[in-house]
């Protein structure tokens, strides 16, 4: 049996549990930072999902899961980033809010800096929306402007649990493939936030491919399609022209018995990195200065140390 609540319940975006690092005191971040200085960053979107799921799906996905972990874990939440950025598809589209992607990359990369000037210089960003060709861009950024020693990582829970979002013709839960709002990511949300989902005004539509099968890879990249998603321009009609419903697919095969294995696969992976990471690095310590950065060691050691503990913020580094 699964140690893992599913249904997942929430609240925890409001009360001081020990979850949510703005919910926390500067007392709280102390001693949470002597025990755990991980810290999970939920990064999604807003964007229309139909008349079965809510605008905040993307972000939802992401938060039920961290939250989970960070209770079996110990680590901390960051509260969500709920604007992301959006492919060419989705230009227009009544209820999506698009945040431009050199706008995106930037903000976060300063989230990053952030959290590292606070101590939790072990970040897991957690994206449950398609924006994989931002957030990298995003963390490579942060890595060469400020050249410090930290861990930041990217996970998508879907490939975290790639199986797990297959059709039954390719050994997985599904009878349609993973696309937008349709059976697959409906059964996650009523996995993970069942009491936001309406169920029973789910809707089936069409995809509206343009190139021949077998080229462009599917929303959970696992299709033989060599050529990723966002990698492509033209490959699809646009989503208020072709699916103005909002759901790409069929909503109304949706169960959330179907997301089960999944949703615990990545629940599974997600706590096994957090406690990997802090048996390599426990709390306080960092990689090595000299294998990350080619900065003066002293200015280094200097904002390791903290501006309120006898050093210097980060941005004595450069903002």
């Amino acid at each position: 049996m699964s140690k893992w609540k599913l249904p997942a319940k929430g609240g925890h975006m409001e009360i001081n549990d020990g979850i949510y690092y703005q919910n926390m005191t500067s007392l709280d971040v102390e001693e949470r930072l002597k025990k755990n200085d991980i810290i999970l960053i939920p990064v999604g979107s807003t964007e229309n999902h139909g008349p079965s799921a809510p605008y905040g799906e993307d972000t939802y996905l992401d938060t039920r899961l961290c939250e989970q972990v960070a209770k079996a874990t110990g680590c901390t939440v960051a509260q969500p980033i709920w604007y992301g950025s959006h492919p060419y598809h989705h230009l227009g589209m009544p209820g999506t809010i698009m945040i431009p992607e050199e706008i995106l990359t930037d903000y976060l990369c300063y989230v990053f800096a952030g959290f590292w000037n606070t101590g939790f210089r072990k970040m897991i960003v957690v994206n449950g929306h398609g924006q994989d060709y931002v957030i990298p861009a995003a963390i490579h950024k942060f890595g060469k402007k400020f050249q410090v020693p930290g861990i930041v990582l990217y996970v998508h829970f879907w490939n975290a649990a790639k199986q797990e979002l297959e059709t039954k013709a390719n050994g997985g839960p599904y009878e349609t493939p993973f696309i937008h709002a349709d059976e697959v990511e409906q059964s996650w949300s009523l996995a993970l936030f069942p009491e936001l989902c309406k169920q029973e005004n789910a809707v089936a539509t069409k995809p509206a491919p343009m190139l021949p099968p077998g080229h462009i890879n599917n929303s959970a990249e696992t299709a033989p399609g060599p050529i990723k998603w966002y990698n492509a321009y033209g490959s699809v009609g646009m989503e208020c022209i072709c699916t103005p419903e909002g759901v790409i697919g069929d909503a109304s095969l949706a169960d959330a018995e179907k997301a089960r294995k999944g949703v615990e696969q990545t629940l599974d992976y997600l706590e096994k990195l957090v406690n990997e990471i802090i048996a390599k690095y426990p709390a306080g310590q960092l990689p090595p200065i000299e294998k990350v950065t080619q900065r003066n060691r002293e200015d280094i050691e200097a904002v390791i140390k903290g501006p309120t503990n006898g050093g210097r913020h980060i941005y004595t580094l450069t903002y």
